[in-house]
């Protein structure tokens, strides 16, 4: 099976299992699934979040799922308990079909570490 399709499947098999499980079987779309990897990382996932808080976490995310490309590192934990990293290499300039691929790819290589999907 070509890496394109595949990588399809898989995005499309964690969108369901995720949209089921978090928002009542509604389509999540990928700003909603980063949002989930950021409540993830920060490990408070029973509390609301102030918009600020959530802007935060979708950086988190963003980080988290672009440190095994090399792009960020993880760097240290705050009083508070929230993950901080330090950019290590900038990210190039992508189309954004390439950045919605990259973040597809992202995504389910996150969910596939922590055995959610395979």
């Amino acid at each position: 099976m070509p890496r394109d399709e595949k990588l399809k499947k898989q995005f499309d098999a964690l969108v369901v299992k995720l949209s089921d499980q978090f928002s009542d079987g509604d389509p999540l779309d990928i700003e909603g699934m980063i949002y989930l990897v950021g409540v993830q990382e920060l490990g408070k996932v029973h509390r609301k979040f102030k918009k600020d808080e959530k802007i935060n976490l979708m950086h988190i995310a963003v980080c988290r799922l672009l440190e095994p490309y090399g792009y960020y590192e993880f760097s240290h934990f705050d009083g508070e308990g929230w993950p901080h990293y330090n950019v290590i290499d900038e990210l190039p300039y992508l189309k954004a079909g390439e950045q919605s691929i990259l973040m597809k790819e992202a995504l389910v290589n996150y969910f596939i570490e922590r055995n959610y999907i395979q």
